[in-house]
């Protein structure tokens, strides 16, 4: 079984706080836009950045950090596996990055994979 969970915040909300040096690997792809005028509505920079679904032991924090200097407008993370459950998606305390935990009843590690929606 599989849970997912996107929590959209307001950039207000995650604009203060100290950049963090540590970097996560991601990858990183735009986000589709169908017609221009949905384009003009996204705002400058936005990039939609994920890390890539790997087995941590239960309980370990799994952090995705925006390029450059852009800032997290929202994200989520997903716990994979057998009774897997997710136990934390919420933004990093500087406001550039995204946070993901879980747990898997039954084994010592689960799988977990971390969005984030970045903006200049």
């Amino acid at each position: 079984m599989q849970s997912k969970w996107f929590l959209t915040l307001p950039l207000t909300v995650l604009a203060a706080g100290a950049c963090l040096t540590t970097t996560a690997a991601a990858s990183q792809a735009s986000a589709p836009v169908p017609t221009a005028a949905h384009q003009s509505a996204l705002p400058p920079g936005y990039q939609l950045v994920t890390l890539p679904n790997a087995n941590v032991p239960n309980f370990q924090r799994r952090t995705l950090f925006c390029p450059g200097s852009k800032r997290v407008l929202g994200g989520g993370a997903e716990a994979r596996g057998n009774r897997a459950i997710l136990v934390g998606s919420f933004p990093t305390d500087d406001g550039r990055g995204w946070i993901g935990i879980g747990r898997q009843d039954g084994y010592n590690d689960v799988g977990i994979s971390v969005f984030a929606i970045c903006a200049d």
